[in-house]
């Protein structure tokens, strides 16, 4: 599958995303990692974003809450390319009225190839990582054979 390479600079723009039930989960997560999650640049839905704001002192660019189209702004975003990082702490055992606009979201993670973690232990993971602080060449594979193949140097 021809993919094309993106690079992703060690500044990471990192969205993160938590339902109601899972907002303090993320807060708490955010707060241990406060000091590393400072030098990259944050995006949050609305709620989750005052309430990282308010809770931290980290700055973060907000969007729409996740009903009203937070969700597809975010998954814009990684499209052109201004998000390389999610973090979503979604609430597997509740039904919310934005469903599709999660799925959506969660497929364009994985079709632009983004690090991903929807749990506290998969975030304890990426973040930790060395590429979390270097840069990255991401592959995005051409799911529709419509990428001219990338020439090796």
């Amino acid at each position: 599958m021809v993919v094309l390479r993106v690079q992703t600079p060690p500044t990471k723009k990192i969205a993160l995303i938590a339902h109601d039930g899972m907002k303090q989960d993320l807060l708490e997560w955010v707060q241990y990692n406060r000091e590393l999650l400072s030098r990259h640049k944050l995006f949050a839905t609305a709620s989750t974003g005052k309430l990282i704001r308010q809770e931290t002192g980290l700055p973060v660019t907000t969007f729409h809450s996740g009903p009203l189209g937070g969700d597809q702004q975010i998954g814009a975003r990684i499209v052109e390319g201004e998000v390389d990082f999610l973090i979503f702490f979604w609430d597997p055992l509740q039904s919310q009225p934005h469903d599709p606009d999660v799925k959506a979201l969660l497929r364009l993670a994985v079709v632009h190839n983004i690090p991903t973690a929807c749990n506290r232990a998969t975030a304890d993971f990426l973040i930790t990582s060395p590429f979390m602080e270097s840069e990255y060449t991401r592959l995005i594979p051409d799911f529709l054979g419509r990428i001219r193949p990338v020439s090796e140097e």
